[in-house]
């Protein structure tokens, strides 16, 4: 086992290892003391392991197999720098709880998913890696306090599951359509043009990774579940977790060969979630939900992206793509700890973060020279100069106002002393996110073929960036004069009408229940078993 091979396998077998020691009550009140060290091998994997020789676990048709392409080095390092950071929050929130081992045994559950999804190279263990992602996260989202959290836990996990069964069923028509029976991802893909039920395998594979995307309008559980989950858990979940639908796209899709009838309709679904997103989140007050229908927002102008890089067969799509999937990574874990801290914090200490908060948040939009603008450089020759290009450029000034809308939520979010600091160990985490988020999407835009450095800090690329922000500013000021008299709509929207037909659907199964009960009664069963005997008689009597 080389250097490379070795690195792969503590990426996922440290925090799985950590699992594992959970089944020790003993060992699971300490193991919180891990939750930083754990991703450490993921991030040196991200930095040393990328183009290394596979690591293939197992002999048989069957074996699991790891590997780090250049999406999967650009999310594993982004998601190991907040599992890192945002494991100190998790730490500090956890201290002083007595009832601790769903959260424990969640976190290392969430974490071997995640890494593991961003390293698999094979059908079958990408998709047991995705189950063990998605139960962990729905696990954390169930830590929450009260009922809504059990009722976002819940329906996390249900459309988990209905997504995972979507995409079941692709991976099954991929593999049957990969020649020598080959279960290796890369072989997939590239044997899925000449598939003979290619339009289907597509469809299943985009409805399944699109609901797990968040994509309207299949998005509802986004705000269930960030706002229902405790902070440290919503800053993953929101950050990392959401992307392995991502990475799982920029891996099966055939960015080879142009798919229009498939890829443009599916830009225009994630651009009206891009736009959709902000239309929501400016009625939310709550900070949390603000940032998740940002999340919803961005994740669908990514899946627009990816939808225009399909439809002209572009192979660039999934560097670009993975590069604005990893600064939005970082960006929302650092906004979601952002809350946490603040939430904890006196008024002297919001001043403090304030201004590193706004230029990551506004970074979202574009602001000049901050990631943000890199990662819309990046993505400007998919989106072109078309209706797709304005739309982007619609895009950009509607997620400055909605980042100014949660700026001016952050500030009005009540504090219970105003004297009050952050622990000296959670704003050394705190910041540590937000030099990331600022250094890091320089560093790896670098490492990308896409633009040059020198492109993207020309005077007209710079200006292009400058104006949506500056526009979405004067909508901001405007929303505030006469946008502010109108309805908040209630987080969850669409999800809202589930909510309502789950007592509808409780109150039928208590019917159902006590119809039951009846029917088992003896006198009653026997009773309806003479009807049956006899009308089935008759009907026989009948047709002789």
């Amino acid at each position: 086992m080389n250097t490379a091979q070795f690195l792969m396998a503590a990426a996922v077998g440290l925090p799985l290892l950590m699992l594992l020691a959970c089944a020790s009550a003993r060992l699971r009140q300490r193991l919180p003391s891990w939750f930083a060290l754990a991703p450490m091998p993921a991030l040196a994997t991200a930095i040393g392991a990328r183009g290394g020789d596979p690591l293939v676990l197992g002999e048989s048709r069957f074996a699991l197999h790891f590997a780090l392409d250049l999406p999967g080095s650009l999310l594993l390092g982004t998601a190991a720098l907040l599992w890192i950071f945002g494991g100190i929050f998790a730490f500090h929130y956890l201290r002083g709880r007595k009832n601790i081992d769903g959260f424990v045994v969640c976190w290392f559950m969430a974490m071997t998913g995640c890494m593991g999804v961003f390293l698999a190279a094979d059908l079958i263990g990408f998709y047991l890696l995705l189950a063990v992602l998605s139960v962990g996260a729905s696990g954390l989202v169930l830590q929450g306090a009260g009922p809504d959290a059990r009722y976002a836990g819940a329906l996390y996990l249900g459309v988990a599951l209905l997504a995972e069964a979507f995409l079941l069923a692709g991976l099954i028509l991929l593999a049957q359509a990969t020649p020598g029976g080959s279960l290796l991802i890369r072989d997939a893909a590239a044997a899925l043009p000449h598939s003979s039920s290619r339009e289907m395998t597509l469809l299943l594979l985009l409805v399944g990774l699109g609901m797990k995307a968040g994509l309207v309008p299949m998005h509802f559980w986004m705000p269930y579940a960030y706002g229902a989950a405790p902070t440290p858990a919503a800053a993953v979940l929101s950050g990392a977790v959401v992307k392995a639908s991502v990475i799982a796209l920029l891996r099966l899709l055939p960015f080879d060969n142009a798919w229009p009838h498939i890829g443009i309709p599916l830009a225009a679904l994630g651009m009206f979630g891009a736009f959709y997103g902000v239309a929501i989140g400016i009625t939310q007050s709550t900070p949390k939900i603000v940032l998740a229908y940002s999340s919803v927002s961005q994740m669908g102008f990514l899946i627009a992206v990816i939808g225009m890089g399909l439809a002209a067969g572009d192979p660039g799509t999934a560097a670009a793509a993975a590069y604005y999937a990893a600064h939005h990574l970082l960006v929302k874990g650092t906004l979601f700890l952002t809350v946490g801290a603040v939430a904890m914090s006196g008024a002297g200490s919001l001043r403090l973060v304030r201004v590193p908060t706004a230029l990551i948040a506004l970074g979202l939009g574009g602001l000049p020279l901050t990631g943000g603008a890199l990662a819309k450089y990046a993505t400007k020759e998919l989106l072109g100069g078309g209706l797709a290009g304005s739309m982007a450029v619609a895009s950009s000034a509607a997620t400055t106002l909605l980042m100014l809308h949660f700026m001016r939520r952050l500030n009005a979010m009540p504090n219970t002393d105003s004297d009050a600091r952050t622990p000296v160990p959670l704003t050394g985490a705190w910041l540590a996110m937000v030099l990331a988020s600022l250094v890091a999407p320089w560093v790896l835009y670098l490492d990308i073929p896409v633009g040059t450095l020198s492109g993207a800090l020309a005077p007209a690329a710079l200006w292009s960036a400058l104006w949506p922000v500056i526009a979405g500013v004067a909508l901001f000021i405007g929303w505030n004069r006469w946008g502010a008299s109108m309805p908040s709509v209630p987080a969850g929207d669409v999800g809202s009408l589930l909510h309502g037909l789950h007592r509808v659907w409780r109150e039928a199964g208590h019917v159902t229940g006590l119809a039951d009960a009846l029917v088992r009664r003896w006198s009653v069963s026997c009773l309806t078993l003479l009807l049956a005997v006899l009308l089935f008689g008759g009907l026989l009597m009948v047709a002789g």
